[in-house]
């Protein structure tokens, strides 16, 4: 960076003027642009990256939370010797803005980049050292043009491909809604009864990898609980398939379940199937009832977890399956709850030994058989043991104890209420031959004997699913295939690309208003070249997220989607993100990096070396409901500038009322910031009072970045006050001759104990900065100020020296004052400018101390405190208590015994 600019003197702290000043620095000198091998950093690259904000047109003090903890660590990295990028792009495609452009009448292309124009207004006064110079949004062609040509080099691999599957279906919009859109199984927009249809999609092959995404979680430096999230998603599940065989229409069939319990199928009482199965779709046609339930299990959304909490429907077939080793006739059911993507859409009810089946078979009569002694009821009261896992019907012995119980079939005194101990893992009883083993044994030989019959083998299946990125929605990358009535789905020759979406449709919530563009739709085959017409679904915006922080590293790449300046910044160092994308969003990102990686578009298998989640920034929430305003029908959620509120004696909140109207408004309890909840604190109102550093600092200084934070406009004001401090202490200590940067300064190492508690405190703000604890070193900022201000007028050197380590540590945090104090003292005439300054030297002759003070107790209590030389023997530490006034007071002739606790305190036991 080239000499400072003059700045102009400021005689108070003037937050406005400062944070300009420093601005209008960096800008001219083109600060924050980074390239590759600059030989500037000895240390070489790092690349630390904040996941890609939405444009929803405004920022909140949660965002300015996030993207403050990336650019601490940028400014700090970047201080220690390294090559620091640090890139801001857009995920300016998805449905959010589908949606407001339906409320607003306007296309989704000028509502996102008006937001985006908006948004990074807002962002310039905090003062993040972006390189906009590699800005990425991901709705236009030259980003979005390398989804398409990977996609076809995809499906010319055989990655992508194309089969049905199963949408939310809005009966009267004639649209497909997102998961997010379907609300208690309705139409968000319509409230109609929502249907589940099958349509043809296409889908990438993610389960190849499930292996390699599974296994190389290990080797990743990622929270432990983000690894696990993902283990639980890919689902790697060890157990065994079977058949259960039938006969219908005179062909012999087999209805085929994957069961991790292999150990329970001798309790197996019924089998349920999706609504969608063949099986279920064949014996419905006869059956008018069984139509209608179909019909109804159809209706409401796809998610999993919607599905998993909807109450549990089921329907008998009237047609039974044969087990596989008793060759007893097992009755057939459709269940609401069985989904047709999970093994081959069936389930063999065991109700005995698990939750769900054990509900389904309460509320439908079926027997529950229990096949299972739970380990952990192996010293449990063998009456109570019998009776809670004896078989339905006649007395029987129970291996190995041979307790006998009778309950007829379902007895509600045996099993009124599930109990965990169900579930466990234990011994074979009521399993014939498989009496008494283990899990492990009893899996293996079921799974031998039914191998032996032909209906069934051990099996690993995988909870991950192929990943559906067709989207019936307009706003998103256009899918490239034409379809052609003689040549049939054709890919977009590569030469074509990119197929460009137009960007002056406006939706009215009707579908997909791709569909009703003809310029849009109408093409030539690029084969027959008869007429035919282009794929009107587009992408999954999770493909976006996938690869854009590669397209960062060569943003303006034209021969392909990255380029050798991907070679040097990736793999990512450090990645900053919400928990909110653990699964999803990582899971796809490596996936995606994987495939390019076999298709020698890259050198690396794992994106992200490192993964930080931030915790969130929290406000307080105030409402008003129907009940109480009468208004509109709704619940009112007021600003926190909407409201005046009242604390008690200790601070406490304890009420608020609106300032419209002076009545009260309920408190809604500390929430994640969210304009659904109005409790957002915008920065430009924060800045405007405070300051960007304060908002920075405060923000860094609520909790450890890691934990969520809750904001205070006090806590905020606390801040201010000390950088207010911090500019009065420094302008003043320059006034008075104070601070020196010439040579003849006086020798720094006669003020040891000023020097001691500076570079102590240096010492642990450079470990927390290392640990990312970025609230202590706010801490050790005003520990800093504290010592200086308590230094003697004559130590010159020492607060020269002190300012410096100050300036330095607390730059990062809050670069501008930082910046303004560095170049008004003449730190940057004798250094150069901080941003370009080394951190500063922790000197370990400083921490060796010649004496130190210990803590003098009497009985116990505190009496007073000495200082002995820091390599004193315990007798000397006795004397010197002994003879110290405030002990000699308490203290008559000789103590009982004397502690002393190196390094801290004596006590003297009198």
């Amino acid at each position: 960076m080239s000499e400072p600019a003059a700045v102009a003197v400021f005689a108070a702290y003037d937050h406005h003027a400062v944070e300009t000043a420093a601005q209008a620095e960096w800008n001219a000198a083109d600060a924050w642009r980074m390239k590759e091998d600059d030989p500037r950093f000895a240390k070489g690259k790092f690349y630390v990256c904040s996941m890609l904000p939405y444009p929803s047109g405004k920022l909140h003090m949660g965002h300015v939370r996030n993207y403050t903890i990336n650019d601490v660590m940028a400014r700090y990295l970047r201080m220690n010797g390294y090559n620091v990028l640090m890139p801001m792009g857009w995920d300016a495609f998805g449905l959010p803005a589908e949606n407001a452009a339906i409320d607003n009448k306007v296309p989704p292309a000028r509502w996102t980049y008006d937001n985006i124009a908006e948004m990074k207004a807002q962002m310039a006064p905090i003062g993040l050292a972006i390189d906009w110079s590699r800005e990425v949004t991901t709705c236009k062609p030259d980003f979005y043009k390398w989804n398409q040509w990977l996609f076809l080099k995809m499906l010319d691999k055989g990655i992508a491909y194309k089969k049905t599957g199963t949408v939310n279906w809005d009966p009267v919009d004639q649209t497909v809604l997102a998961n997010e859109q379907v609300i208690d199984g309705r139409g968000w927009r319509s409230d109609a009864i929502v249907e589940k249809r099958e349509i043809p999609m296409y889908y990438l092959r993610i389960t190849d990898y499930a292996d390699e995404l599974l296994s190389a979680l290990d080797g990743l430096a990622w929270p432990e609980r983000v690894k696990t999230m993902q283990r639980n998603w890919i689902g790697k599940s060890v157990g065994v398939t079977l058949a259960f065989p039938y006969e219908i229409d005179g062909k012999k069939e087999q209805l085929r379940v994957f069961t991790t319990r292999a150990d329970t199928l001798m309790g197996v009482s019924f089998v349920a199937i999706a609504p969608e199965h063949q099986l279920a779709q064949h014996l419905a046609k006869d059956q008018p009832a069984l139509q209608t339930f179909i019909a109804d299990c159809l209706k409401g959304g796809v998610a999993e977890a919607d599905i998993a909490a909807m109450e549990k429907k089921g329907m008998t077939t009237h047609f039974h399956v044969t087990h596989p080793l008793t060759g007893e006739l097992v009755p057939v059911w459709i269940g609401n709850y069985v989904l047709m993507s999970y093994g081959e859409g069936a389930v063999m009810g065991v109700p005995a030994h698990d939750e769900r089946d054990f509900e389904f078979a309460k509320k439908y009569g079926l027997p529950i058989k229990p096949v299972i002694l739970p380990a952990s009821w192996a010293n449990k009261d063998p009456e109570t043991v019998a009776e809670a896992t004896a078989e339905p019907g006649p007395a029987m012995t129970i291996a190995p104890d041979a307790m006998t119980a009778s309950v007829p079939r379902n007895d509600e005194s045996a099993w009124a209420e599930w109990q965990p101990a169900f579930a466990e893992y234990g011994t074979c009883i009521h399993s014939g031959i498989y009496d008494g083993m283990d899990f492990t044994s009893a899996t293996d030989a079921i799974a031998r004997d039914l191998a032996a019959k032909g209906l069934g083998e051990k099996t690993t299946t995988w909870r991950l699913r192929d990943w559906g990125i067709s989207r019936q929605r307009y706003w998103g990358t256009p899918i490239p295939i034409i379809h052609c009535k003689a040549c049939g789905d054709v890919p977009v020759p590569e030469t074509d690309l990119p197929v460009v979406l137009p960007e002056n449709l406006v939706p009215d919530g009707s579908g997909n208003p791709l569909k009703k563009c003809a310029e849009f739709v109408n093409c030539t085959c690029p084969l027959c070249g008869k007429p035919a017409e282009r794929e009107t679904d587009t992408m999954d915006t999770f493909v976006d997220s996938s690869w854009y922080y590669m397209r960062y590293c060569s943003p303006d790449a034209r021969d392909g989607m990255v380029d050798a300046r991907n070679d040097y910044w990736m793999p990512m160092d450090q990645y900053i993100g919400g928990i909110e994308h653990a699964i999803l969003h990582l899971l796809y990102a490596r996936f995606w990096t994987k495939v390019m990686r076999d298709m020698g578009l890259v050198k690396f298998g794992e994106p992200f070396t490192r993964l930080f989640t931030q915790g969130m920034l929290t406000n307080e929430c105030f409402y008003r409901d129907d009940a109480t305003d009468g208004s509109s029908g709704k619940t009112r959620w007021f600003y926190p500038g909407e409201v005046e509120v009242k604390h008690d004696e200790r601070g406490k909140l304890i009420g608020a009322i609106a300032k419209e109207d002076g009545r009260p408004v309920m408190l809604g309890g500390i929430e994640k910031m969210s304009k659904s909840k109005n409790n957002v604190v915008e920065p430009r109102a924060i800045i405007e009072r405070f300051g960007a550093d304060t908002a920075r600092a405060f923000s860094m200084f609520a909790a450890p970045p890691e934990q969520s934070a809750v904001w205070s406009d006090s806590g905020a004001q606390g801040v201010f006050r000390f950088l207010h401090r911090l500019w009065t202490f420094a302008m003043q200590a320059k006034a008075d001759g104070r601070v020196a940067q010439s040579d003849n300064a006086r020798d720094v190492a006669d003020d040891k104990a000023l020097r001691f508690e500076l570079h102590s405190t240096l010492r642990q703000a450079q470990f927390d900065y290392q640990r990312l604890q970025y609230n202590t070193v706010v801490s050790a900022c005003m520990k800093m100020l504290n010592t200086l201000d308590g230094a003697h007028a004559a130590q010159t050197a020492t607060i020269t020296e002190g300012l410096g380590i100050l300036l330095r540590v607390l730059y990062p945090v809050a670069p501008h004052i930082a910046h303004v104090l560095w170049n008004e003292l003449g730190f940057a005439v004798a250094h150069g400018p901080i941003i370009d300054s080394p951190w500063p030297r922790l000197d370990e002759s400083a921490l060796v101390r010649d004496q130190i003070e210990l803590v003098v107790q009497v009985n116990g209590k505190l009496r007073g405190t000495i200082r002995v030389p820091a390599d004193a023997d315990r007798s000397t530490i006795e004397a010197a208590a002994l003879a110290d006034e405030s002990v000699m007071k308490f203290v008559t002739g000789t103590p009982k015994k004397i502690v002393v606790v190196p390094g801290r305190l004596v006590n003297v036991v009198a």
